[in-house]
């Protein structure tokens, strides 16, 4: 699954969550969980592969006189 078939998969799941009462059949849950450890895999590639963005550069204090 690629990735933005997995993030509109969630969003579909979560949508299908609320609209049946905020629960889920086994079936569904075992789904969910399935893509959603997919998700959190690749999320943990970008902290390994330091692909996330830790902020902006930060300035040093400069006295203004």
């Amino acid at each position: 699954m690629r990735p933005p078939e997995i993030l509109k998969k969630l969003k579909e799941m979560r949508e299908t969550y609320r609209e049946q009462s905020f629960s889920f059949t086994k079936e569904q849950q075992a789904e969910y969980d399935k893509v959603l450890a997919l998700r959190r895999e690749r999320v943990k590639s970008f902290y390994k592969n330091d692909r996330v963005s830790k902020g902006g550069l930060s300035k040093p204090n400069v006295d203004v006189t």
